[in-house]
């Protein structure tokens, strides 16, 4: 074939090659190609003149711009820092002093929601409003008390943790351990109901709750109280406001009193810092159930 061709279809000029019968024109590179390639090479040239760009053995060409990376990220570090120093006056401020302060406040709940979605969410869910087994953070419902020191220790030392001075406390199995028989069982249940249910007692119930009563008092009263007001001393809830942890259907109580319970919360001292710590007992104050 010979080069000076031409395709009879096209009018395009060959390039001389031939593959087993198959002719190649010799088409021109599109114009928007050397477009492009233009535009590349002068942005590059651009770039070269006004950006940091070729290494020049200890240095580099520093560019018009005089633009330092370097320098950008310790700017960056430094103002990081100033912008934390609310972090700061936390450390330092008591409990009433941060609440007290808007914007310490808006700080608490920036950080403080990543610390608990972090860490806490995944039992006492996104909201702190807990589930099956978990306490509900908003509801003012505590184990071991819900001002600010009593939150923070909680935080600390956990709860069944394994902790040197962590919080120790356990439901005993009355049924399963044979300490109370079924009838006895099944009693005490129907009067912890009423506790906080009092319609219960004006029911067709009335003879068992005396009943349960009297179960009540000789084994439960030592921690939940006489009344069934719990005991923040002990982490024994309250049994009168209605919040339950694990349920307070009939099923679920009679569970609870037969087979016992004893709930577990980590220690987050050598987990977390001291200020992440502080800044989580206001973030869970701050959930609205404090007090």
């Amino acid at each position: 074939m010979s080069v000076g061709e031409h395709d009879p279809y096209t009018g395009q000029r060959m390039t001389g090659h031939e593959w087993n019968g198959i002719k190649e024109l010799n088409t021109p590179v599109p114009k928007a190609v050397w477009f492009f390639l233009s535009v590349t090479a002068l942005f590059a040239f651009v770039y070269w003149v006004l950006m940091p760009a070729w290494p020049l053995g200890v240095t580099y060409t520093k560019g018009l711009l005089g633009i330092d990376q370097r320098e950008i990220v310790r700017e960056s570090v430094a103002e990081a820092a100033r912008q934390r120093s609310w972090a700061q006056r936390i450390a330092q401020d008591d409990y009433a002093t941060i609440q007290a302060d808007a914007g310490l406040m808006q700080k608490v709940r920036e950080s403080g929601r990543a610390l608990f979605g972090d860490n806490c969410a995944v039992c006492h869910g996104t909201a702190g409003k807990g589930g099956p087994g978990y306490p509900n953070l908003t509801a003012g419902a505590w184990l071991w008390g819900g001002t600010p020191e009593a939150i923070a220790e909680t935080i600390r030392v956990g709860i069944n943790s394994g902790h040197p001075e962590g919080r120790i406390a356990q439901m005993l199995a009355f049924g399963r351990d044979q300490m109370l028989d079924r009838a006895a069982v099944l009693n005490v249940v129907t009067y912890v109901q009423s506790l906080s249910d009092p319609t219960l007692a004006s029911g067709p119930e009335k003879e068992v709750i005396v009943a349960g009563k009297e179960v009540y008092d000789a084994n439960c009263a030592s921690c939940h109280g006489p009344e069934g007001k719990g005991s923040t001393d002990v982490g024994a809830p309250d049994l009168t406001d209605g919040f339950w942890i694990y349920g307070g259907d009939r099923q679920s109580i009679f569970n609870t009193v037969y087979g016992g319970r004893q709930g577990h919360m980590p220690a987050w001292e050598t987990r977390l810092s001291e200020l992440d710590r502080k800044i989580l007992t206001l973030y869970v104050l701050d959930l609205g159930g404090g007090k």
